[in-house]
This record gives C-alpha cells, structure tokens and sequence, in this order.
C-alpha cells in the first residue's frame, strides 16, 4: 500500500514537473509581450516592470503594422474550410470504401493509408510547381491541397468507426425509401459524430498552425495567413521586431488552445472509436 502511494506521489511530481516545462515557455511569450522591444533580450524572463512595461504597444504594431488582422481573416477562411471539405468527403469516402468491399475500394483505401506515411518533403517541391500551373495559389486552391493531404488521417479514421455501425440500421433506411445520399446524412453522420469532432480538432489545430504549405502555394503577396505574416517580422539587415512578434504568437495561440480546451475531451473518444473498433 505505501509503495502504492510512493509511486503515485512520483507520478504525480514527475507530470507535474512536465507540465511547469511545457507551459512555462508559453508564460515568458506572454509575459515579453508587454514589454519595451529593447528589454525582451535583455530580460526575457523577467516579469514587466513600471521601467519595461510597454502595455498594448506590441499587439497595436502586430495589427496596425504588419496586417496581422487580415491575416487572421485569411487563417480563419482557410482552417475553416478545409476541415469542413475534409470532414465531409472523407467520411463520405470511407462509408463508401467500407461498405463497397472490391479490389477498387481496397486500393484507394491502401493509398489513403500510404499517404501518411509519405515524408511532405518528397512532394513539396512537386507541389509549389504544379500550384503555380494549376493556378491553385489562392485560399480557395489551399483548401484543395489541404483536402488531399489531410484525407489520409480522417479516411483511416472514419472507416474504423463505420465498420463499428451495424448494417441493419442503414437497410432499414433504405426500406423505408431513403435514397443512399440521403441515408448518409440522416442515419450514418449523426452516428459519426465522435469520429467528427476528433477528426476537425486534429485537423483545426494543424491547418491553423501550418506554416509551409501557404508559404509554398500562396501568393504571398496577395494572402497571408497568421503563421507568414510573423515570419516576416523580420525586418531587413537581420532586425527582428520581438515585441510584435511576441504579441502576435500570444494572438495566435489563444484562440486554438481555448478551441482545443473546450473539445479535448472529445480526442480520446474518437480516435479509439475510429481506430479500434473493426
């Protein structure tokens, strides 16, 4: 019994260690983002003083500045819609590859699986010169190759939670005269729902984050997302704006880390929904 608890309290101290090194990175960000640019090297993990304090300074320069609005429209338009493609056509996908059981299916299932383990460095350069053929350089194209690379993840994930949903219930459907489009968006996507949620956060959190595939296909000129536009705050000859950059990355975090707080409980449930069950 006492060695029960011996080893629960070490348990208990190690994740708790863990967790000051994890977040403590993410206080000295907050905490230089109130400060005068020429402290935050000096000082950086010293809190704010009546000397260094700078107040909203960083975060007006990172809006007024740099665009960083704008950006944040453009992030939201491309995070948006790329999970919605991605949660829709993959599910459809793979209630079509499960239920239809043919070399075809099998195939394209295989592939979706590859593709996850294929290394994003063999196909970037491939891919900046078919974009720019294409003409694929715009949010809307984004969203395209957003849909290709995330439909890997989502199609293992939604075929392992529909082998899980009884047949009877989709042939009673189709009795009582549900066409099969129908049927899918009445009877199997509602089933689907935990296999959804945890499918659109892991994909929010990296399409939001992602910083090299806009750079690669965007027309930099014309859109940037949250992640370009604190890359170029850095200014020419080698200076860096430190307390826009700061403010901006507390900008950008905020609204993620409080999207994944309020769904992290819906993680586990539907990664063990989708990838043990079948």
């Amino acid at each position: 019994m006492k060695q029960k608890r011996r080893m629960s309290a070490l348990g208990t101290g190690l994740f708790s260690f863990l967790s000051v090194v994890y977040i403590l990175p993410i206080v000295v960000v907050l905490l230089n983002s109130f400060k005068k640019k020429s402290y935050i090297n000096l000082e950086p993990f010293k809190a704010p003083n009546e000397t260094t304090f700078a107040g909203l300074d960083n975060y007006t320069a990172a809006i007024d500045q740099y665009g960083f609005l704008k950006a944040v429209g453009w992030t939201v338009f491309i995070t948006v819609g790329s999970v919605a493609a991605i949660l829709i056509c993959t599910s459809m996908c793979a209630w079509y590859i499960t239920r239809v059981q043919n070399r075809i299916t099998k195939g394209i299932y295989l592939l979706c699986v590859f593709s996850m383990v294929v290394p994003f460095q063999m196909v970037m350069f491939t891919l900046s010169l078919v974009t720019d053929r294409l003409g694929l350089g715009t949010p809307w194209g984004l969203i395209i190759i957003y849909l290709g690379f995330g439909a890997g993840l989502a199609v293992f994930m939604f075929c392992g939670f529909v082998k899980a949903i009884p047949v009877e219930i989709e042939e009673a459907a189709l009795i009582d005269g549900c066409s099969p489009v129908r049927m899918f968006f009445s009877v199997v996507l509602p089933i689907m729902k935990p296999t959804y949620i945890s499918v659109g956060i892991l994909e929010t959190m990296w399409i939001w984050n992602d910083f090299l595939l806009p750079y690669l296909t965007l027309d930099i000129k014309k859109y940037k997302t949250i992640s370009i536009v604190i890359q170029y705050m850095k200014g020419s000859y080698g200076r860096v704006d430190m307390g826009a950059i700061m403010a901006a990355l507390i900008m950008a975090v905020i609204p993620v880390v409080i999207f994944y707080l309020s769904c992290q409980k819906y993680i586990i449930k539907g990664v063990a929904a989708g990838a043990v069950k079948g």
